[in-house]
């Protein structure tokens, strides 16, 4: 049973990577065949009575580690210098604004038609507003420079936020002036715990001589984003952090202290974790949407009684984004269909206790959502012309003047 097992997962993760080769051409999100393999291996399961250990246990793991590597792997890309302001500020305004707003309808949709109160409508409604970077990210590799930086940005930045958002109103019974204030705390000390982490996890990496010298620096990163959750502290941000810190070293260089880290040999082993984060977060994440994909019943898929709602879901995640690329006068095509819900969704999902949960928001409409986002997305990007690569970049989003 063990090899049949390990053989298996082998053979799916060759099959995921596959997807992602021929995801350029076919324009195809990978993360749609994924939760399709997933689901058809589910299928074969039953048909030929096989029996396989229950998976379902390893999802908000795999989840965590996945989101911690992805966000990573999008901030080591990330570039920070002066011309980089307007795009960080309109990701930021794209990010925040969507979030609030769709919160706030589908918490006043649902207090309407189900008479949920407005708290427990907020937290139910999160889970669908916030960008999956885990799908959005692998998806634009066929766009300009320019639109694959605003889409790191964004998602990552509406992953933070949309946790931030959820965890406030998990974590607080009653919202009042206290509860703000202690949620500006935690983001002081996280802000400090990851400055003192950023320069002592940079100083081990420049450090150790030692031949294995990446996977303690991964596992210490997954560690204090862990601990921080123990203490409801936002860890993305430290994840961010760190990210952009070790991936805009250059920029760094002019402050003298940054010169005992002698940056100038540390870019040659971020280059070398970088490349290991990449190959790790395709792993991870495969493995999470393959694994999603396996628990997902055709019933839910089907669910008539939540479709009505996914759809209308769909519908104002695109509508309140137009509106909102309208007033930052950013082209609609292709950003506005690049919304796709995944795996945060999920973990969201998930992270909502019982006493706090509400029927209507379940597996069905989770899932249809994801789908629907999912195809909406892959649609805008097959009638978006492929961006050359010998093409200066496009300044489409950012003109210079």
């Amino acid at each position: 049973m063990t090899t049949a097992i390990i053989i298996s997962i082998c053979v799916l993760l060759l099959i995921a990577y596959l997807f992602d080769l021929s995801s350029s051409k076919t324009r195809i999100p990978p993360v749609i065949l994924l939760l399709l393999l997933g689901w058809v291996v589910r299928q074969a399961v039953r048909l030929l009575a096989i029996e396989v250990p229950d998976p379902g246990s390893f999802l908000p793991a795999l989840g965590s580690i996945g989101l911690i590597l992805i966000v990573l792997e999008g901030s080591l890309e990330l570039e920070l210098n002066r011309s980089k302001i307007p795009m960080i500020g309109k990701s930021l305004f794209v990010a925040l604004i969507p979030i609030i707003g769709l919160a706030f309808l589908l918490a006043f949709l649902f207090n309407y038609f189900d008479g949920i109160s407005y708290k427990a409508g907020l937290l139910n409604a999160i889970p669908f507003c916030v960008i999956s970077s885990a799908i959005a990210i692998p998806s634009v590799k066929n766009l300009s420079r320019n639109q694959r930086e605003f889409v790191t940005y964004e998602s990552s930045l509406s992953d933070i936020l949309g946790i931030l958002f959820f965890n406030f109103l998990a974590y607080n019974t009653i919202i009042n002036s206290a509860s703000f204030a202690q949620f500006g705390l935690q983001l002081i000390i996280i802000t400090a715990i990851s400055f003192i982490a950023t320069v002592g996890l940079a100083l081990l990496l420049s450090k150790i001589d030692h031949h294995i010298k990446f996977a303690p620096i991964v596992l210490l990163v997954i560690l204090i984003y862990e601990i921080s959750k123990v203490y409801n502290l936002p860890g993305l941000i430290f994840i961010l952090l760190f990210g952009l810190f070790l991936g805009n070293l250059d920029e760094l260089k002019r402050f003298k202290w940054i010169q005992k880290l002698k940056p100038d040999e540390l870019n040659g082993e971020v280059f070398k974790f970088k490349e290991l984060i990449i190959e790790g977060t395709f792993l991870i994440r495969s493995l999470f949407f393959l694994l999603f994909g396996y628990l997902i019943e055709t019933a839910e898929i089907v669910n008539t009684q939540t479709l009505v709602w996914a759809l209308v879901i769909a519908v104002a995640i695109i509508v309140i984004r137009a509106i909102v690329l309208k007033v930052v006068r950013l082209p609609l095509t292709p950003l506005l269909f690049i919304a796709p819900r995944g795996l945060i969704t999920i973990l969201l999902f998930l992270g909502i206790s019982t006493e706090q949960s509400i029927a209507l928001v379940n597996r069905s409409l989770i899932i249809q959502v994801i789908i629907i986002t999912a195809l909406i997305m892959m649609l805008g990007l097959m009638f978006t012309k492929k961006a050359k690569d010998e093409d200066p970049i496009e300044e489409t989003i950012f003109p210079h003047h």
